[in-house]
């Protein structure tokens, strides 16, 4: 037998301000029509002043750990993926861990923007597979509206905040994927294509905190053909193949590059969890969220075969399978 990581709860948070198309376009040169077309929005939540993506991250985890019925002092590691911490240092993670009460183990972040939640699923995983942890909080936390030039229509249309979270447990398995829990997880970068998606100014570069800059066409044809790929990879890892897939929850960036990875993949659009239209790209916190929403909902059910996947500034990209 061994270990795996069996996925026992998932919360999710939004702040409560909502952000319509209609007000965007009386901000800036857009209109509703133009952004639903491009990109299938029509809102996203926006974090209060004063509302920090620890406080976000915290409230998605009280929800998961309800839902998993597990307190946070059998937490053994918080795994935070966030591009936008608190602070610069210390992790955001270990205000959540202090605010938890959580006195054993260790709480940090992960930055792999919006592939962040798969790289952090990615390493809660092994820590468990190996035995250095029983249970593991993974969340995905933003404030992206904290990075955006609002007179930027090409950006400033496209994010919101947000946060989502998942409680994993250790269980045991045959190693086949007919085993309850994550099947696997595949993560990739490609340091080259900086300059595509990125937040100008840092602190070793300006000292100042920069804006989203992003090459929107060549973003969405990597998006395309990374996303493809790296499913397929996870896919053939496990003896699987797309007619096997009952939910693909994929990050939640753009309508028209979840179409189109769909349709790469030959799979039914109806098996495609789509939050986008109500919560924008929220980054790293996108997939939890949606994952929560089709969970909360009753869309996915123990034994269906529930594929994530995402693409972020790097670029990053990943993939994780789970039979729920």
């Amino acid at each position: 037998m061994i270990r795996r990581s069996v996925v026992v709860g998932c919360g999710a948070y939004l702040p409560e301000r909502i952000v319509t198309n209609a007000e965007l376009a009386s901000r800036i040169d857009t209109s509703d029509e133009w952004i639903t077309q491009r990109t299938g929005i029509k809102l996203r939540h926006i974090a209060a002043e004063g509302e920090k993506t620890s406080d976000l991250a915290l409230a998605a985890a009280r929800h998961a750990l309800a839902a998993a019925n597990v307190p946070a002092d059998e937490v053994d590691i918080i795994v935070l993926a966030t591009s936008t911490p608190d602070q610069t240092f210390p992790a955001s993670a270990t205000r959540v861990q202090a605010a938890l009460e959580m006195k054993n183990g260790a709480a940090f972040d992960v930055q792999a923007v919006c592939s962040g939640f798969i790289y952090a699923l990615n390493i809660a995983d092994n820590f468990i597979r190996v035995g250095q942890a029983r249970t593991a909080l993974v969340i995905g936390a933003e404030t992206f509206s904290r990075l955006l030039d609002w007179t930027d229509r090409t950006t400033c249309v496209l994010f919101g905040d947000g946060a989502g979270a998942v409680v994993l447990r250790a269980g045991e398995g045959t190693g086949s994927s007919a085993d309850r829990g994550i099947l696997s997880s595949h993560i990739h970068s490609d340091g080259r294509q900086h300059d595509m998606l990125y937040v100008d100014g840092g602190p070793s570069s300006t000292g100042t905190v920069g804006h989203v800059r992003m090459s929107g066409r060549e973003v969405f044809r990597h998006a395309v053909v990374n996303m493809a790929s790296v499913i397929g990879e996870a896919l053939a890892a496990n003896g699987l193949t797309a007619a096997d897939i009952d939910w693909l929850v994929p990050h939640q960036a753009n309508r028209r590059i979840l179409d189109s990875t769909a349709q790469k993949l030959n799979l039914d659009p109806r098996k495609v969890v789509v939050t986008v239209d109500h919560h924008a790209n929220t980054s790293a916190a996108s997939i939890p969220l949606a994952l929560s929403e089709a969970v909360a909902d009753g869309r996915i059910r123990p034994g269906q075969i529930v594929v994530m996947e995402a693409m972020g500034g790097g670029f990053t990209w990943g993939a994780t399978i789970v039979r729920w």
